[in-house]
Formats: structure tokens, sequence, C-alpha cells
């Protein structure tokens, strides 16, 4: 009996795929920018302008001109394999060794967990502030704790993120930061720019220390642009409108944390950005004193970082549900709910790792919760850069599509070293988001070697990560 025909959904010169390519020029960029837009710049203005004093616009420049330079080297693997599964699958196509792949996504959904706790701590901080509720730490945290297990129970129950809601959550993240940006215009009496180029560095600082220690934090609010990759295969035209899309919307991104950063701390003090949770807060309250706007920011911020954690919580889940499926991890985490058809343990394993983390952070008197989460995300996700920069000139041995996209090659060597240099302590990380980072990582290991020797006392070989649907996440998003 012959296979049934699949039907194509794609043009002529494009790769055949069995997804429809419903994606424009359009939508593509909301999904970018939505993507990149939400905890990042909410929760961490603050904490960069700790670091730097006024001129904490500067770090987020930096932080957008490294995303750029690895964002090269996406568009040129996405228009060269324009298929799902990101960095997982660059490093597999580049370096073939099965555990360096299993690492890499397991550091990918790891960057998912600690975004969602980013995301989670912003949102009962934003809650207290928007019902007026002068919380205790550890009410936070319960808070919290529970909006984590709020998650849980959506993504067990089953979410089905289309094109059209990110439009929706896009324009309400945007509306929060326009609103600020717009506060600082009409406040321009109150503001003082003279801080916007004064430098307050840490006694134990020096300048350039300062501003990269501020760049490892502001790298957060520019992750998110990675996961388009993962609509390759549903973009009309893939190869033509990737580019050009991609770097406009982490341009229009870029312009708009500017502008934040700028407004922030021409209107509240550094000192008083640094010692709050919502920094945003407490900018539209100086500018705009007499408007009930400061009431509705907090439910502003709060959808936006919801928004982030329930979507970074749906791609750890996936990803430990498929790595599983992949014989890499106990074939536990793979089970699926037969009425539901989510993958239950691995929504449990995962949202067990989140609780622990925001405790465990939380429960540390000498560290800033959401610093240290927000800065543990982008410490992973800049390994995982670095690995791509280095798949990039690796896979140049590949025969190019005609019409693929080409950076030049100083631009993915550039990139691989800026992002190493942001993942190592010369940036002067706090020593803390290394231990957070290598807690995961020593339970990813641990439960990779237990699968290991079962698999090779049944028997069993684990699968190539060929099939690139298993691994349906890049990276974490704002």
């Amino acid at each position: 009996m012959s296979s049934p025909e699949v039907t194509r959904t794609d043009a002529p010169d494009e790769p055949p795929t069995e997804l429809k390519r419903a994606i424009g020029p359009k939508l593509l960029l909301l999904f970018i920018v939505g993507d990149i837009l939400g905890t990042g710049v909410y929760a961490l203005t603050g904490q960069v302008a700790g670091e730097v004093g006024g001129a904490a616009w500067l770090p987020f420049l930096i932080a957008f001109a490294v995303a750029t330079l690895t964002a090269f080297s996406y568009l040129e693997l996405v228009t060269k394999y324009p298929q799902a599964a990101g960095a997982a699958l660059y490093t597999h196509k580049a370096f073939g060794i099965h555990f360096v792949t299993f690492i890499v996504a397991f550091i990918v959904m790891s960057s998912g967990i600690t975004s969602a706790s980013t995301a989670s701590r912003a949102f009962a901080s934003n809650f207290a502030v928007g019902i007026g509720w002068e919380a205790e730490p550890g009410q936070i945290l319960v808070v919290a704790a529970g909006f984590m297990a709020l998650i849980a129970v959506v993504n067990f129950r089953g979410v089905g993120e289309s094109v059209k809601a990110n439009v929706v959550l896009t324009l309400v993240e945007l509306s929060g930061l326009l609103l600020v940006i717009m506060v600082g215009l009409t406040a321009l009496g109150k503001a003082d720019f003279s801080r916007v180029v004064a430098f307050d560095t840490p006694e134990d600082k020096s300048v350039f220390l300062a501003i990269t220690t501020a760049t490892s934090l502001a790298f957060f609010a520019m992750v998110g642009f990675e996961d388009s990759v993962n609509m390759a295969e549903e973009t009309k035209e893939p190869a033509r409108i990737f580019p050009r899309i991609m770097l406009t919307g982490m341009a229009i991104t870029g312009v708009i944390y500017v502008a934040v950063a700028v407004v922030a701390v021409a209107l509240v003090p550094v000192g008083d950005l640094a010692a709050s949770e919502t920094p945003l807060v407490e900018v539209v309250r100086a500018g705009a004193p007499n408007l009930p706007i400061d009431t509705i920011l907090p439910f502003i911020s709060m959808f936006a970082v919801a928004n982030s954690a329930l979507i970074n919580m749906l791609m750890a889940s996936r990803l430990i549900y498929g790595m599983a499926r992949q014989k890499v991890l106990p074939p536990l985490l793979g089970k699926v709910h037969p009425k539901r058809q989510t993958p239950w343990v691995a929504i449990i394993f995962t949202t067990v790792l989140a609780l622990a983390l925001i405790t465990a952070v939380s429960l540390n008197p000498e560290s800033n919760v959401i610093g240290v989460l927000g800065g543990t995300t982008a410490l992973l996700l800049l390994a995982v850069f670095t690995v791509v920069n280095t798949a990039v000139l690796i896979l140049r041995r590949d025969p190019t599509p005609e019409g693929a996209f080409r950076a030049p090659t100083a631009i993915p060597v550039l990139g691989a070293v800026t992002c190493l240099y942001l993942v190592t302590p010369l940036a002067g990380r706090d020593p803390l988001q290394y231990t957070v980072a290598g807690v995961i990582l020593v339970v990813g290991v641990v439960l990779w070697a237990i699968t290991y020797a079962i698999n090779a006392t049944m028997g069993i070989k684990p699968t190539r990560f060929s099939d690139p649907d298993t691994f349906s996440g890049s990276g974490p998003v704002n």
C-alpha cells in the first residue's frame, strides 16, 4: 500500500514542510518584539542603574550590540537550516557529539526555568505594589511560589499559544513601556538629565568592570530573539524576510530599552531605582504623581511577566519531555497524561526545580533575588550563544543553499568572544549565579548518567537527536 501523500504548504522555491507557512513579515516582527519585551526591562532596570549609576542606558546598548552579533549567526543558521529546534539542532549538526547536544539542550531548558523564576518573583512584587500591600520578603516568596504553582496548573491543562494571542500580549507589554516613556516626556520639568551621563560605580569596581557587570544583567532583557528560529517552518520565504525582520525587531526593542533607561534615571534617583523591585512603577509615580497610572502599571507589568513565565515553563517542560523521549533522560519524565495529553511528569519536575530556585535564592539574605535569577538566565544563555557562534563557523563546511544569509566571518568570531567573556567571572558576575547554574547542570548530568547506565544495562541506544521537532524551544523569552 502506498504511503499517504503529504500536502505541501510551501512555495516551490522553499524547503518542504508539513507546517503551514502562515507568518508574514508583520506577524514575524510582532512575534520577535513580543518575545524580547518583558520581564528584563520591567524588573532589572534598577539593578542595572545600581551598577553604573545614571548611565544605565549604556549597558542596555552594549547588550543590544552583543545580542545583534549573535543574531547574525542565528540568521545564517536559520536560513541554512530552516527547521525548528534552534541551538540543539545547530550544536548536533556542528559537533555530532550526543552529550554536548544534551548539555546545550539542558542549558536552554534551565535558562527557561530561571527566566520563569525571575518572572514569578517580579509578578509577586508587582502584585504587592498593585494592591497596596507592604509585604515582607517571606510573603513575597509565598506569592511567587503560588503563582508558579498556578502556571503549572495551566501548563498541565494544556495551553495553545497562537500568533494572534502573541500579538495581543505584545501590545499590552509594549503599552507599559510606552507609558513610561510618555510620562518621561510630559515630565521634562521634573527630570534631571544631568544624571544620565553620570557614572556612579561601586567602590570595589572599576568603571569597565561595573559596565560589564551591568551588561551581563541587561543582557537578560535582550533574550527572546533566538526563539523566532522555531517559526522558520511556518514563515513565508524565511531566507528573504528573516534577516530584515529579526534585525528590525531587535532595533525597535533596543531603542525602547535605552529610552526607558534614560527616562527612569532622569526622573528617579539611582539609589531609589536600585532599591526597588518594581523600578518602572517608581518612575511613573515620580513623573505623574497625580495620575492613577502608577496603579495600572503594576498590573501591566504582572501581565507581561506572567506571559513570560508561562511560555518559559511550557518550553522547559517540553524540552524535558523531548529529551526523555530521546532516551537521554529517565523515561518517567516523558510520560503523558492520558486525558490532558500533556507531559505531566516533566511539568512537575520543572515546577519543583523552579520552586526550589526561588526559595533558595529568596532565603539568602545577601542576595538580590531578581538580579540573581535574571543574571543566571543571561549566564546560561550566553554560554549557549558562545556555542552557536562557534557552530556557525564549523557548519560552513556544509553546502549553503542559494539565497541563504551569510554573516561576515568577523561577526560570529566577535560574537563568540564577547559572549564567552560575559560568561566568565571577569565580567564581575555575582558568584551566586554560578552556584545556581552549577546546581541545575549537576542535576541534569546526574539524570543523564543514570539514564545512560540504565540504557547500557538494557542495551538501549539513545536516539540521535535527529528529529528537529523534539526540541521545540531555543531559549527563554522575556
